[in-house]
């Protein structure tokens, strides 16, 4: 008996396995119909270069002999670099390494699904199908970013905690672990310290002990994180921490509540819509019956997207900041609705909006899947027709010694082969403070000596009006988006 029940949950688990492949295979398909395979995003490229560098010198570089800490993610870079080291092709590799990480969410999705809820093991099987065609997070896993594998910590993370078993030195220190994919890994002591607190709420020493320990486990990874930026760039967080909330500063004088909805909107872009009703109803029962320790997820959820909201609140490729939260979202909407889905229920009119319900979840979902397939293609188009085209122009039509200045640097950095000055401050932080400030900038460009421009000229139309264009994509993709072409400017100072 233990050996059927054995093969059925391992041959549910290859078919999870079958259709996630087949779901980001489709996603690279299209792309590849659409112009060919690249990847969507340029931070991408940062990941790709530091990768390159750690293996052919040795060093923790974005360019060659200047070591830095651009790489928000540096145990992904190390996975990175596990495949060029393997002498994989290095899109082969990341778009593997995407899949598989989404196959393991898939089970730990499905496995959290089913202990929360107490539902029954097809839920769980149907859930984990369900996330393996959730198109942001097909995406994501296409993406060559590390954003797939915070997913995994997350869900591991929540899943331990439903278990009301867990070992507060471990969680801390895979809440630690987690932080060298990203920081945003310690947003987990939120629903870590409220999970401890209401669980034991007539214990608060004990539940201050608790906390205590899982901040050792915490210190254990996070210590060695800092000392290692600070090692590289004189601070304890990444270079990328501080430009990115630089660089969209202005966006912080829109009122706090249309920053936070511009977060979670796009996360409900696809079948999640349809859960809404189910985390309305959990919400409502876990609040009247007091199981506040149940919560938990929802109040990291609500953190996260204020986090956000507060510091970086920037909504585009499709919220990409947010979608860690959508499996999370999608579980408490699941179980929500389990307890009023009813197939088989007496009630003919429950029994019919039940299979209904059912039909159409996977239904919108797979649609979703098809729409997020064409817009994973155009986005790798635009990253390939102008940031890796306009690279590749400068590796051949530049001087060998020339000085690059650019935004973005993902994709020049790693085709480009040239010095460059990163007019974003990724690498180079000196440019922070003066990222808003184009006549700082320019200034600072007649200081260190840059020879070219290579941007999108609506984002410095100060500084392009005083250089001479000498080069432009002339791409479709871009323009058909609402964007512009990129353009390489000769500058004088």
């Amino acid at each position: 008996m233990i050996g059927r029940l054995s093969q059925r949950i391992t041959g549910k688990a290859a078919v999870v396995f079958v259709i996630a492949a087949i779901s980001v295979g489709g996603f690279l398909w299209v792309s590849d119909r659409t112009f060919g395979l690249g990847l969507p995003l340029d931070d991408a490229w940062i990941h790709q270069t530091y990768a390159r560098n750690l293996v052919e010198n040795g060093e923790w570089a974005f360019l060659s002999g200047q070591p830095s800490s651009g790489s928000t993610a540096p145990l992904w870079t190390v996975m990175l670099a596990v495949g060029r080291w393997l002498g994989i092709e290095p899109r082969v590799w990341s778009y593997s390494l995407g899949c598989l990480l989404l196959v393991i969410s898939a089970w730990v999705f499905g496995y959290w699904l089913t202990q929360r809820s107490g539902a029954s093991r097809r839920w769980w099987f149907f859930a984990a199908i369900l996330l393996t065609i959730e198109w942001h997070l097909v995406w994501t896993s296409a993406s060559g970013m590390e954003t797939i594998a915070l997913i995994l910590l997350f869900m591991i993370v929540f899943f331990w905690l439903d278990s009301r078993n867990w070992n507060p030195l471990g969680m801390g220190m895979l809440i630690g672990l987690g932080v060298w994919f990203r920081p945003d890994a310690l947003s987990l002591l939120i629903p870590v310290a409220w999970h401890s607190y209401f669980l034991n709420a007539t214990q608060f020493r004990r539940s201050l002990t608790r906390l205590l320990v899982v901040a050792i486990g915490v210190l254990f990874f996070i210590g060695p994180y800092m000392a290692f930026n600070y090692s590289l760039s004189n601070e304890l967080w990444p270079t990328t921490f501080y430009a990115k909330q630089a660089e969209y500063e202005i966006h912080r004088e829109i009122p706090f509540v249309y920053r936070f909805w511009a977060q979670l909107a796009p996360t409900f872009v696809g079948g999640s819509a349809l859960l809404l009703p189910g985390l309305i109803l959990l919400i409502f029962t876990e609040v009247r019956k007091k199981l506040w320790w149940r919560m938990a997820p929802l109040i990291w959820v609500v953190f996260y997207i204020g986090a956000y909201a507060l510091r970086l609140p920037v909504a585009y490729q499709h919220g990409r900041y947010a979608i860690p939260i959508i499996p999370v979202v999608m579980v408490l909407g699941m179980d929500g609705m389990r307890m009023w889905v009813k197939p088989f229920a007496e009630s003919m009119s429950q029994r019919l909006v039940s299979r209904a319900w059912l039909i159409a979840l996977p239904m919108l979902t797979l649609a979703f899947w098809c729409l997020g397939a064409r817009a994973y293609a155009q986005d790798v188009a635009i990253i390939e027709t102008e940031m890796v085209a306009a690279s590749r122009w400068i590796s051949t039509h530049t001087e060998d010694e020339a000085l690059i200045a650019a935004h973005d640097i993902g994709a020049l950095g790693y085709f480009g082969k040239r010095a460059l000055v990163d007019m974003a401050g990724l690498v180079s932080p000196e440019v922070i403070p003066i990222l808003r400030d184009e006549v700082a900038l320019a200034k600072f460009l007649d200081a260190r000596g840059a020879d070219y421009i290579m941007t999108f000229p609506g984002w410095y139309p100060t500084l392009v009006e005083h250089a001479e264009l000498i080069y432009t994509t002339d791409a479709t993709f871009s323009i058909e988006a609402g964007g512009e072409n990129i353009a390489v400017y000769r500058w004088r100072p």
